[in-house]
C-alpha cells in the first residue's frame, strides 16, 4: 500500500456533481457520492461489518481492523489522481470503490461491498460512476489485481461491457479494462437500468402489505378514503391503518405509528399534512418499508417553500432505499387477482384488462378511471404520479415493457422529466407494445407548478416529430386516447391502409368514406345492406370483404331495435376467422359493449364500438400509421468511415479555450460565453464541403475574388441575419461590370457598413434546403430539416429527429415537410439526389451527437441538385457543456 508524504496537506475541492441517487438491481435505491475525510467513522463502522472472506479478497490477507493512518489514507483523496466513491443507504456506508493513478492514463481500481448488500448490483453501478470520473480526469484504463477465488469481483469487471484483458501471474489475476465506452458497455448499462427500474415499480404495484398513515376516523378524509378503497377492492394482504390516537379505523385495528405495526409493511400510503411527511418517511425507513405513495398536497405545487419540502422528501426517501409516487397524487392500482390493489382516492377502478395507464394529474385521474370503466375496457395497472418528484412515466415504461399482463400503454403527460430517455425507451418498447400519449401544454410548452421537469425549448411540432420517430402514437385528447386504446387492446394490427365498410346506413357510410380520405386511408366502396339487414347479411358481407382489405368498419344502426345480439355474434365469428381488425359503430354504443365481447371480461378478439363512424376511422388511422412504423426496420446509427471526430473535437476545444472577446461582464463568474464561428472547417471533419465565400470590402476586391473563384458568381450579404432580408443576393454575375454594379446596388440597399461576400454560382438547377442542429436542454441534440423557399421558411415547414440518425431516420426526415414533393420531381422541379441529402443528414447527426459543445449549427442554404448537394453556408455556436447530456453518463435518478 502506498501512502503520500503530503497526505492531508492539500485540500481538494469536493466534486459535488459526482453525487447521484441510483436504483439497485432489486429495486431499492442508494446514494453515490465521493468520499470525504469526515467519513472516517462511517468507514470504520462499514469495515467492522465485513466478513473475513471479503476482507481477505480485498487485501489478500487478514486485516481485523484499519489503523488510523489507513483510515486517513482511504478517506483523504484529491479527486483527480486518487478518487473514491461510496454508496450509502440511510446514514450507513454499504460499499466503496476507488482508483489510484499509477501512470499517465492508467489507474488501479478496487472495490468492497458489505456482505449484506452483495448481489444487489451496488458494485456494478459504482464501477459505472467511477469510470465516468476517471474519463473526466484523463484516465483511459483500469487495472485490478484479483485473487483467482474472487469470482464476484472478476464477474463485475468482465460483465461491465468494456474491452477487458486478463493474465495470471504470481498467484493473482491482473485484469485490464479499456474505459472507452463501447456498444456493449452501453447495452449493459441500459439493460441494468431497465431491470432495476422495472423491479422498483414492481415492488410498488405488488405489495404484500399496505399501511395507510393518516387514516382518520372522520368519513370523507383522504386517509380514510384510501383505506376504504383498499378494503373494498379486497386487497389480498393485510392493511394497517396508522393513527396517533384511534384504536380502530373503518373497523380495522389501528396503530399509533408505522414502527408499532407488528407485521412487515411493503407499501405505505401517506395522507398526513405536508409538514409531517418527512417524520413519517423516517419511520417508514426504520420499519423497512419498500415504497411510498404520498397523496398529501402542500409540496411543489404551493411555491418555493413547498418545492424545498418536496426535494427533501425525495432526498430522504431515496437515501433510505425507497421510491416515491407523488406527492400530491391520486395513488396506484393493480387489478391482478393475486393483488387486487386500489391504493387510490378513486372509488371506481376499472376491471381487469390489458392496458397500463399512467396519469400525472390526480384530479383528472379520477375522471379518467371512470371513463375507462364506463367503456368496459379494463386496465392492468394504474399510477398517478402527481408532482412526479420521483417515480415518472419513464419508470412505468420500464415496468410495463416486461409486464405480461400489459399489452397497451397509455400516458397522460403534463411534463417530461427526461425527454431523451423517454424517446430512447419508447423507441424500443413500441416495437413490442404500442404507447398512446396525450401531452398537454402544447401551446405553451410550459410545466405545471410543482413538477420536477424542465421546460421544453422545442416547438410542439418538434415534440410530435420526436414522438413519431420513437413510434409513439400521439393523440389530441383523452377521448381519442381511449378510442385508439380499445382498438389496440382487442384487435390485431392492420397490414395496410385499405379499409372496407359494411353499413346499413348510406349516410353514415358516406361519412366514414370521407373520414377515411381525410385520414389518408384507402376506403373501398361501402357495402350498403339497407335498414332491414340482419345477422346473415352482415356476416356474409363482412366475410366477403375481409380478404380484400386490411381492416373493416361495420356500421350497425338499425332504425328499429331488433336482433342486435345475433348481428353481434355473427360479427364476432367472422372477425375471428378473418384475422384482421374489425371496428364497429354498433347502435352508437361507446367502448366494449357486452354483445361484442369475447368472454365476460373483454378478451382479445372483442370488437370495439364507437359512437360515430368518424371516430372509428380516426382511431384506425392512428393504428395504421403505428403499424407502418413497426414494419420499418429499427435501424442503427449509420457507420461513416471518412470522418475525423478527433480533429473536430480538437478544433472545438481549441476554439473554446481561446481568450474570449471583450464584452459585457458575465452573469456567472468563470462562465465562458457562447462562441459563434464560421463552421466550414468543423463540418469538413465530417466529410462535408462548404463552398468557399470570400468577404470583400470594395468593388475591385469583389472582381478579384470572382476571378479566383471562377465565373459566374453571386454577390450576397455575408451576415446571416442580413441575408434573411429580401433582395440581398445578386445571382449570375458573369463579368467585372456586373459585379461592380451589384456591389454598389447592395451597398445602397444595406448601408455603407454592410459586409458582402462573393461565391461561385451553382452550375445546375437545385432545390434550396436548410439543415440545422439545436442542442436542446431536455432532448439533447436535435436535427431539423426544411426547404429553403421563402414560403416554407415563413410557415416553419420543418421536420425534426433526434441525433444520431439512422439511414431510416434521415429518409423520414426528408419526406416529412409538407413541401417535400419538390424534392421528388413534382410541381415542375427536377428530381434531385435524395440519397446524397440523406447522407448529409446522417453526417450532421453524427457531428451533433459527438460534440455536445455544438449548441447550434446551421447549414443554409444546402442546394440539392440532380447529381449531389452543395453547402453554401455553415455557421455554428459553441459553448462549454454544463454536464453530461440528458440520458448520458452512468445510471442516475433525476
Amino acid at each position: 500500500m502506498r501512502f503520500a508524504s503530503t497526505l492531508g496537506t492539500v485540500e481538494a475541492q469536493y466534486p459535488a456533481h459526482w453525487e447521484a441517487d441510483v436504483v439497485l438491481s432489486d429495486g431499492g435505491t442508494a446514494h453515490v457520492r465521493p468520499i470525504r475525510p469526515a467519513d472516517a467513522d462511517r468507514l470504520r463502522a462499514f469495515y467492522s461489518r465485513l466478513s473475513e472472506e471479503s476482507i481477505y479478497f480485498r487485501f489478500f490477507g487478514p486485516r481485523p481492523r484499519l489503523s488510523d493512518r489507513e483510515v486517513t489514507w482511504f478517506t483523504t483523496v484529491d479527486y483527480v489522481d486518487r478518487v473514491a466513491l461510496i454508496a450509502t443507504i440511510g446514514t450507513e456506508m454499504v460499499a466503496v470503490i476507488r482508483y489510484d493513478r499509477i501512470e499517465p492514463g492508467e489507474a488501479e481500481v478496487a472495490f468492497l461491498v458489505e456482505d449484506a448488500h452483495q448481489g444487489r448490483g451496488v458494485a456494478s453501478v459504482l464501477l459505472e460512476h467511477l469510470a465516468e470520473t476517471a474519463r473526466e480526469n484523463g484516465i483511459a484504463k483500469f487495472v485490478a489485481d484479483v485473487l483467482p477465488a474472487n469470482q464476484k469481483m472478476m464477474g463485475v469487471l468482465k460483465q461491465a461491457g468494456y474491452t477487458a484483458q486478463s493474465r495470471f501471474a504470481d498467484g493473482v489475476v491482473r485484469m485490464t479494462l479499456d474505459l472507452t465506452p463501447t456498444e456493449t458497455s452501453q447495452e449493459v448499462t441500459a439493460s441494468r437500468e431497465h431491470r432495476a427500474e422495472s423491479r422498483s415499480i414492481e415492488r410498488l404495484l405488488t405489495p404484500r402489505s399496505v399501511a395507510v398513515v393518516g387514516a382518520g376516523r372522520e368519513p370523507g378524509g383522504v386517509g380514510q378514503t384510501v383505506l376504504r378503497n383498499l378494503l373494498a377492492a379486497d386487497f389480498t394482504g393485510p392493511v394497517y391503518p396508522v393513527h396517533r390516537e384511534a384504536r380502530a379505523v373503518a373497523g380495522v385495528r389501528a396503530y399509533p405509528s408505522v414502527t408499532a405495526i407488528d407485521g412487515e409493511v411493503d407499501l405505505a400510503v401517506l395522507a398526513v399534512p405536508a409538514d409531517g411527511v418527512i417524520e413519517v418517511v423516517k419511520e417508514c425507513a426504520e420499519k423497512g418499508v419498500r415504497g411510498l405513495i404520498v397523496v398529501s398536497s402542500g409540496f411543489g405545487e404551493t411555491g418555493a417553500e413547498g418545492r424545498a419540502r418536496q426535494d427533501e422528501l425525495v432526498r430522504i426517501a431515496r437515501a433510505y432505499g425507497l421510491r416515491v409516487v407523488g406527492p400530491n397524487c391520486l395513488g396506484i392500482a393493480n387489478t391482478d387477482p393475486a393483488v387486487r390493489l386500489n391504493a387510490t382516492l378513486a372509488a371506481t377502478v376499472p376491471g381487469r384488462g390489458r392496458v397500463g395507464f399512467f396519469s400525472q394529474s390526480g384530479a383528472l385521474g379520477t375522471a379518467l378511471l371512470q371513463r375507462v370503466a364506463q367503456r368496459g375496457m379494463g386496465i392492468s395497472s394504474f399510477v398517478s404520479a402527481g408532482n412526479r418528484a420521483d417515480v415518472s412515466g419513464n419508470d412505468l415504461l420500464q415496468y410495463w415493457e416486461e409486464d405480461h399482463d400489459t399489452d397497451v400503454i397509455l400516458l397522460y403527460l403534463e411534463s417530461l422529466g427526461n425527454p431523451r430517455k423517454f424517446a430512447r425507451l419508447a423507441r424500443r418498447i413500441s416495437r413490442r407494445k404500442p404507447i398512446v400519449v396525450v401531452k398537454s401544454g402544447g401551446t405553451t410548452q410550459g410545466v405545471p407548478i410543482g413538477h420536477a421537469a424542465p421546460v421544453l425549448g422545442l416547438p410542439d411540432t418538434a415534440l410530435s416529430a420526436l414522438f413519431e420517430q420513437a413510434g409513439v402514437i400521439r393523440v389530441d385528447d383523452l377521448i381519442q386516447q381511449f378510442d385508439v386504446a380499445q382498438l389496440l387492446a382487442y384487435q390485431p394490427l392492420p397490414a395496410g391502409p385499405r379499409v372496407g365498410l359494411v353499413s346499413n346506413s348510406d349516410a353514415l357510410a358516406l361519412l366514414a368514406v370521407d373520414a377515411c380520405v381525410r385520414a389518408g386511408l384507402e376506403p373501398r366502396p361501402p357495402v350498403n345492406l339497407g335498414a332491414r339487414a340482419g345477422a346473415a347479411e352482415f356476416g356474409t358481407a363482412l366475410a366477403s370483404l375481409l380478404p380484400e382489405v386490411d381492416a373493416a368498419v361495420v356500421i350497425h344502426m338499425p332504425p328499429i331495435p331488433g336482433r342486435s345480439d345475433e348481428v353481434a355474434a355473427e360479427l364476432l365469428r367472422v372477425s375471428r376467422e378473418g384475422g384482421k381488425p374489425v371496428l364497429a359503430t354498433f347502435e352508437g354504443k361507446l367502448g366494449m359493449p357486452p354483445e361484442l365481447r369475447v368472454g365476460a371480461v373483454p378478451e382479445r378478439g372483442s370488437i370495439p364500438s364507437y359512437a360515430a363512424p368518424e371516430e372509428a376511422v380516426r382511431a384506425l388511422a392512428h393504428v395504421v400509421r403505428y403499424a407502418r412504423w413497426r414494419e420499418q426496420p429499427a435501424g442503427s446509427p449509420a457507420e461513416i468511415s471518412d470522418i475525423d471526430a478527433a480533429a473536430a473535437r480538437e478544433l472545438v476545444e481549441r476554439t473554446l479555450e481561446a481568450p474570449p472577446h471583450a464584452g459585457p461582464p458575465r452573469e456567472v463568474p468563470g462562465e465562458r460565453p457562447p462562441v459563434e464561428i464560421e463552421a466550414s472547417e468543423l463540418v469538413a471533419c465530417y466529410g462535408l464541403t462548404v463552398w468557399r465565400a470570400e468577404v470583400v470590402g470594395s468593388p475591385e476586391e469583389a472582381v478579384a475574388a470572382a476571378e479566383r473563384l471562377g465565373w459566374p458568381v453571386v454577390l450576397k450579404a455575408a451576415d446571416p441575419e442580413a441575408a434573411k432580408r429580401a433582395g440581398t443576393v445578386r445571382l449570375g454575375l458573369a463579368g467585372p461590370d456586373g459585379v461592380r454594379d451589384a456591389f454598389a446596388d447592395l451597398i445602397r440597399q444595406l448601408g455603407p457598413d454592410a459586409v458582402l461576400a462573393v461565391q461561385r454560382m451553382v452550375p445546375q438547377p437545385a432545390v434550396p434546403t436548410v439543415v440545422s442542429v439545436v442542442d436542446d436542454f431536455a432532448f439533447g441534440a436535435v436535427v431539423s430539416f426544411g426547404l429553403g423557399e421563402v414560403t416554407a421558411r415563413l410557415l416553419r415547414d420543418e421536420a425534426y429527429r433526434m441525433a444520431p440518425l439512422t439511414r431510416e431516420d434521415a429518409a423520414q426526415l426528408i419526406r416529412s415537410p409538407r413541401a417535400a414533393p419538390l424534392l421528388f420531381g413534382e410541381y415542375g422541379y427536377p428530381p434531385v439526389a435524395v440519397e446524397a441529402l440523406e447522407d448529409l443528414l446522417v453526417r450532421v447527426g453524427r457531428l451533433a451527437d459527438d460534440l455536445p459543445e455544438v449548441a447550434g449549427l446551421d447549414l443554409d442554404p444546402v442546394l440539392v441538385g440532380e447529381s449531389g448537394v452543395i453547402v453554401l453556408g455553415a455557421h455554428a455556436v459553441l459553448r462549454s457543456p454544463a454536464g453530461p447530456r440528458p440520458d448520458g453518463g452512468p445510471r442516475r435518478l433525476s
